[in-house]
């Protein structure tokens, strides 16, 4: 059954874009970032520069790297959503909590402003699911969930 809005809008197709815009937003600075750092492009550090800026193993590098990217691609395209929001939520966390909180809230003094709003988007994205305009559909049935 579809409901119209005020306007006389089917608000379920709506809802459709506007998960789209949002997995776009969430998504695109975390391939961005993932490349950077599990590659090296962009100008990017590699897993072992970020890793030694973090003053962390390598593993870490690989593995914060692989995070942002798997989960980028997961919710750009909306296929494992879940498990890629999860993904940038535990980077975000990560970033909020080991870099950007000493800083407090303004993104222009290193703080969490930024990491904070990418989390939010990750997390309402984890509630809402991907939307009809993604590649969920594609996947076996017990995965579409994810």
């Amino acid at each position: 059954m579809s409901t119209s809005n005020s306007l006389g809008r089917d608000v379920s197709h709506e809802l459709d874009l506007e998960l789209l815009i949002m997995r776009l937003a969430c998504s695109l600075p975390f391939l961005y970032h993932g490349c950077a750092i599990l590659f090296g492009t962009f100008g990017g550090p590699g897993p072992q520069g970020f890793a030694a800026f973090m003053h962390m193993p390598v593993a870490v590098g690989y593995l914060v790297g692989l995070a942002q990217f798997a989960g980028g691609i997961a919710v750009l395209t909306g296929a494992l959503l879940r498990l890629g929001a999860l993904c940038i939520i535990t980077v975000m966390l990560g970033a909020v909590f080991m870099v950007h909180l000493p800083h407090g809230y303004d993104i222009g003094r290193g703080g969490m402003e930024y990491a904070l709003a990418e989390l939010l988007l990750a997390l309402g994205l984890l509630l809402a699911g991907p939307g009809k305009y993604s590649l969920a559909s594609v996947l076996p049935a017990p995965l579409r969930k994810w």
